[in-house]
Formats: structure tokens, sequence, C-alpha cells
């Protein structure tokens, strides 16, 4: 499967309990719908496998998780610091208007005036609204990203996005 159609979805942070149980830290949203995505691909350095989920659930700020032949917990303490990576095909389809941060990193930002203001390098949730982190060499923009107010158009297909923002901030 080409590493383009797998996207990391979150990681093994420790161990629940002694029956080989997991402690995952998601970036899905809300946090406990990493479950709904099995098979996982779990990547450390070189070694990569696939596995199922058998049941899991939100445990706090974490989601802990039984994975399909890890019955103990030094079976679990192995898996720690695994990627888990999914596959972009177990992805809902995006409504108009909604974007998967994956899709955004890496395009092309320019304002409505046709003025280059760098890449997307990562986003950051703020809680009022998701920031871009705009990068163009040596200096960093940071972009709210409020749809048809400073985000005007995106063009997933061209990788461009055309944004309302003065080039001096």
């Amino acid at each position: 499967m080409p590493s383009g159609d797998l996207l990391k979805a979150g990681e093994i942070s420790g161990v629940f309990g002694v029956k080989g149980w997991v402690k995952i830290f998601s970036f899905t949203d809300p946090r406990e719908n990493i479950l709904r995505y099995s098979p996982w691909i779990l990547r450390k350095n070189d070694q990569e496998r696939e596995i199922k989920i058998v049941s899991g659930q939100r445990h706090g700020n974490v989601v802990v998780a039984e994975l399909e032949g890890i019955a103990d917990r030094d079976a679990a303490l192995a898996l720690m610091g695994f990627e888990i990576l999914i596959n972009r095909t177990q992805l809902p389809k995006p409504n108009d208007d909604e974007y998967y941060w994956t899709d955004l990193i890496g395009l092309e930002v320019e304002t409505d005036k046709g003025i280059k203001l760098g890449k997307v390098d990562h986003l950051l949730e703020t809680g009022a609204n998701d920031v871009l982190v705009v990068i163009n060499g040596n200096t960093e923009r940071l972009i709210p990203f409020l749809l048809k107010q400073t985000i005007l158009e995106i063009d997933l297909q061209a990788r461009v996005m055309r944004v309302d923002w003065d080039p001096d901030f």
C-alpha cells in the first residue's frame, strides 16, 4: 500500500491494566473515533504490522483499546511508541466546505491579489477556531481558518489556498 494512502491517526502511548489493553493518544475528533477505523497499521522505525481492534472506549483524555493477539501487559508494552496509521479510504467523504487537515498541509497560500505567502506547514486547534501555520523561508504566519472570511478559496486539485490576509502581517 503506498504510504500516501496512510494517515497518522494516533499513537500508542501506554498500557492499561494487565490484560494487554493499550492507551491511545488519538488525533481524531472526537478522540474515540479512532476506534471506528479497523484495522490499524502500526509503524515504528522499520517495523510495520496490521492489527485489528477487539474493543475500546474513551477513558478521560485518552482512548483505551483491546487489540487482537495482545493478551498481556508485556505484549502491550512492546507496542509503546508505535504510530497508528489508517487507510485514507476508511475516512468518510467530507461535506462541502469541510476539509481534513492532512489535505491542507502543503497547500500554497496566496492572497486574493496573488501574493504568495508560503505553504501550510501545520494547523493549530485554539478552541475558538483552527489556525493555519504558513511558512515561507524564515517567515511564519498564523492565519485563522475562517471559511469565507480569511479563507476565500481552497483548490485541492491545484494545491492552492487563497486568503484575505495582509502580506505584511
